[in-house]
């Protein structure tokens, strides 16, 4: 099997010569010398091989990672103790062989992919639903309104303040798009993360699809104590809320089928919802407020701090959960690792870096200190 797919491999840049060389559409270059193919295959031989055997020693660990996490949920389920074994306790292994390399055959750089913007959210809910999000005046009114609902549900200023500063940055507004806080000729998204705790569009859809009734509720109630336009006005937007929650409800209620729909042009208009004054706070307090649920469900009483509620954002709430209620006497022992998936472990340099549980929640809650200090997450703190 191994030869075979060297031998693909040695095919493929034998063709990309061959129409290198033939294609009369491409600009005129200069061919690759056969000893610069040579060594580049010689090269590429000795990554591919040092690399599968690195594949296979991660393979074996990351199997280890996902049997132990299988192991610790039963033994929960069952109300077992779960004990310092319970975790792998040896850090992911690291690729040392050589590094790929680079084709002499010159080829085109990859388009970057596009991710949608608020400019896209906006447009979305116009030609989806009609609807256009009543959007502050003022960026303290958001806040205001935000510091309302979240304290109605029973989350602290000290949650909802040093989260908004962890995933803000200290002075993100209402509309801040990962990527765009500092908006700039080379600035783009980084995802469609938004708002003061950073919702992607699948969070919109699928917070939707399991509060939207409660949403409905919670303005209908509101549309009660206002005089005659103002009432109207939000009567008209909580028909739209219905129609949203019933597109969010019309998938299956799972993350994949959540994420198929918020990224087409209905859950897109959806993810707009973040945006309005009335429905926004609702989004992005019961985005912590979950969390805080699922640790009452698993009769974890104890008040969950922010770094914690950020373990539960970042790796889930199960894992975080499993974070959360690890002993003290674990954490500095107990690999991030354990709580991630191998690509998302790969793709998150904090984790990476931060490679201990004890690590990675002092370096969240190092970061809420300072950023708590800015003037964005003054002015929310003083909405409290």
């Amino acid at each position: 099997m191994r030869g075979a797919w060297l031998t693909a491999v040695f095919l493929l840049v034998a063709c990309q010569v061959d129409a290198f060389a033939t294609d009369s559409s491409a600009p005129p270059q200069a061919v690759p010398s056969d000893a610069a193919m040579a060594d580049y295959r010689a090269k590429l031989e000795d990554f591919t091989r040092a690399r599968q055997k690195y594949d296979e020693v991660a393979g074996t660990y990351w199997n280890s990672i996902a049997e132990k996490r299988r192991a610790r949920n039963e033994k929960r389920a069952n109300h077992q103790d779960i004990v310092l074994k319970d975790y792998v306790l040896t850090q992911p292994p690291v690729y040392s062989g050589p590094p790929e390399p680079v084709s002499p055959i010159p080829k085109p750089p990859s388009p970057r992919k596009y991710i949608p913007v608020v400019a896209d959210f906006l447009k979305a809910a116009t030609e989806e639903f009609g609807f256009k999000p009543q959007t502050p005046r003022r960026e303290v009114e958001f806040k205001r309104a935000y510091a309302k609902v979240a304290s109605a549900a029973g989350l602290t200023k000290d949650q909802v303040v040093r989260v908004y500063a962890f995933e803000a940055g200290g002075n993100g507004h209402y509309d801040v798009q990962a990527g765009l806080e500092n908006p700039g000729p080379n600035a783009h998204a980084m995802s469609t993360a938004l708002g003061y705790n950073q919702l992607l569009n699948t969070n919109s859809v699928e917070l939707l699809s399991e509060h939207g009734e409660n949403f409905v509720k919670v303005l209908t109630a509101k549309a009660a104590t206002l005089p005659g336009p103002r009432k109207a006005a939000l009567k008209r937007k909580i028909e739209i809320l219905e129609r949203m929650t019933a597109v969010s409800k019309s998938v299956p209620d799972e993350w994949s089928e959540h994420e198929k729909l918020a990224n087409t042009p209905q859950g897109l208009g959806i993810h707009a919802l973040n945006l309005d004054i009335d429905v926004g706070p609702l989004l992005q307090t019961h985005k912590l407020l979950d969390s805080v649920e699922f640790a009452r469900r698993k009769k974890y009483t104890a008040p969950l701090t922010a770094a914690e509620l950020e373990m539960m954002n970042l790796t889930g709430d199960g894992n975080g959960f499993d974070m959360v209620t690890m002993p003290a006497n674990f954490r500095s022992q107990v690999p991030t690792a354990n709580f991630f998936q191998p690509n998302g472990y790969a793709a998150n340099p904090v984790a990476v870096t931060n490679n201990t549980v004890a690590k990675l929640v002092q370096a969240t809650d190092t970061l809420m200190d300072r950023e708590v200090k800015l003037p964005g997450a003054k002015e929310l703190a003083a909405a409290f």
